[in-house]
């Protein structure tokens, strides 16, 4: 019997999701990550190297799954993330978050704003305040446990989940398959 491939539910929306590449690129590459999680750490500087080696071939989508029972401070941080978002900043904090994994109290959340330039810190810290952005933060955490995440980081590779490491060999291996299968 063959084991049961969980599939990417929704699917990409160029107007909703978090997206790196070009929107024509014939491999995307989705990961439901926490940025608390060590492991997710770990894969950060491994997605930015697949996406220096495929170049236009490659694009990369973040979804949040903040794990809260293991890290506690995961869901602020990807509600920082949005707050950055609304302010056109999502990637500068998305990338400051991984970078500096060990600081996401509330003061260092607004300090990570203050250093990628978010121009409205009062908006930034009343959106948090009032967390307007913990329901988009639950919608991408429910599609993840729908689309059979496990834990994080995990990826989708053309909307099939990848069940190998976040390894860059092996991600590279299922990206490299997915190109030549698009041939």
């Amino acid at each position: 019997m063959q084991p049961l491939i969980a599939t990417l539910n929704p699917p990409v929306d160029p107007e909703r999701d978090h997206v790196r590449g070009p929107a024509d690129a014939p491999v995307t590459l989705v990961e439901y990550g926490d940025f608390q999680c060590p492991y997710c750490g770990e894969a950060y500087p491994v997605v930015n190297e697949l996406l220096a080696r495929f170049g236009d071939q490659l694009r990369f989508v973040f979804r949040h799954m903040p794990l809260s029972d293991l890290h506690p401070r995961a869901p602020f941080a990807a509600e920082a993330a949005e707050a950055a978002a609304a302010q056109d900043r999502f990637w500068e904090m998305h990338d400051r978050l991984f970078e500096h994994q060990h600081e996401l109290d509330d003061s260092d959340l607004r300090a990570h704003a203050e250093a990628i330039g978010v121009a409205d810190g009062e908006r930034f810290d009343a959106e948090l305040r009032d967390h307007v952005y913990a329901a988009r933060v639950e919608e991408d955490y429910r599609s993840g446990a729908e689309s059979g995440v496990p834990s994080t980081p995990r990826f989708f590779v053309n909307w099939l989940i990848h069940l190998g490491s976040a390894s860059y060999a092996e991600l590279g291996e299922a990206i490299d398959a997915e190109l030549h299968t698009s041939l």
